[in-house]
């Protein structure tokens, strides 16, 4: 996969993680491209170390949901630590 098409990816998985998950996380438009991408990395790590899957094509089902569960993963981690910090 291409450099431009994995950054859609991970783009796009960081959108559909932020809906899938509740309540409001912090940041824009840049931190969701981020996590996203670097969901979509864990994600392929973690698909490629369990079940021998490749993030290799763009449009397979395998490289779009491991893609989606790496970036709720990083965001959930992202949410344990720098979570909502209440002020008094």
């Amino acid at each position: 996969m291409g450099f431009f098409a994995f950054l859609i990816l991970g783009l796009i998985a960081g959108v559909i993680a932020r809906i899938i998950l509740p309540g409001k996380q912090p940041g824009g438009f840049w931190v969701t491209l981020l996590l996203g991408v670097l969901g979509a990395m864990l994600g392929g790590w973690l698909g490629g170390l369990i079940f021998n899957v490749s993030l290799d094509e763009f449009w397979s089902w395998e490289s779009w949901l491991f893609s989606v569960i790496g970036a709720i993963i990083v965001i959930l981690i992202a949410q344990a630590i720098f979570g909502r910090r209440k002020t008094a």
